[in-house]
């Protein structure tokens, strides 16, 4: 089985990860417009049965603590939109786009696969922004439209191109902090990303399980 393993940045995975697993891995860099390129760049390259992606993530409550992994079930474009007089309106209620226009599900970019099923870490709801900040509005906004347990910044690109592509993906993600905190102080990086690659052999155990 051909696995891709991307991530955002070398830092969130260990190179003796790599080397045991048996994947191939791409640092597509940060965002999704960084994630869309190099991971459709290199899709038409190789045919791969299955590609994770891991990476740090922040947490809307108190559900996953720092520290804490899980698989992202659904995953969107969290500013994808229009704001008007501090109103943000998702992009699928403003009439612009369908809700159900494939791949989206009801707003939402959904993966189905059974490999999350035959793992025990929680499956979550997510959402992807191009700006992370210490905004209690944009963090309500996201709430109030979402209902998200995380966010990212690479998330939804890689839901969005496999899903198109039907590439089988699995989006795993350890909490570093919580969503609007900026004292980075607070927050635990090292703890996050030790769970993270932890979790990940294991995960690309059951992906490789599941390809018997």
């Amino acid at each position: 089985m051909q696995i891709l393993l991307i991530a955002a940045t070398e830092h969130e995975i260990r190179q003796e990860l790599i080397a045991n697993s048996g994947v191939d891995l791409l640092i597509t860099g940060v965002g999704c417009p960084a994630t869309l390129y190099h991971l459709q760049k290199r899709l038409q390259q190789i045919d791969y049965d299955m590609v994770i992606q891991a990476g740090i993530a922040g947490t809307f409550n108190d559900l996953l603590k720092p520290g804490q992994t899980a698989l992202v079930k659904e995953d969107g474009f969290g500013d994808l939109g229009t704001e008007e007089k501090e109103e943000f309106m998702p992009i699928f209620k403003t009439g612009l786009a369908g809700e159900n226009d494939f791949p989206f599900e009801k707003g939402r970019l959904v993966n189905t696969h059974p490999v999350l099923d035959l793992s025990a870490l929680p499956k979550v709801n997510a959402i992807t922004v191009n700006k992370v900040s210490d905004s209690m509005l944009q963090k309500q906004q996201l709430l109030q439209h979402f209902d998200p347990q995380l966010e990212s910044m690479e998330g939804a690109a890689l839901h969005y191109v496999c899903l198109q592509e039907k590439i089988p993906f699995v989006q795993i993600r350890s909490v570093s902090n919580t969503v609007g905190e900026r004292d980075r102080s607070k927050w635990k990086m090292r703890e996050a990303i030790e769970a993270l690659n932890h979790e990940l052999l294991s995960l690309v155990s059951l992906a490789r399980l599941w390809a018997q």
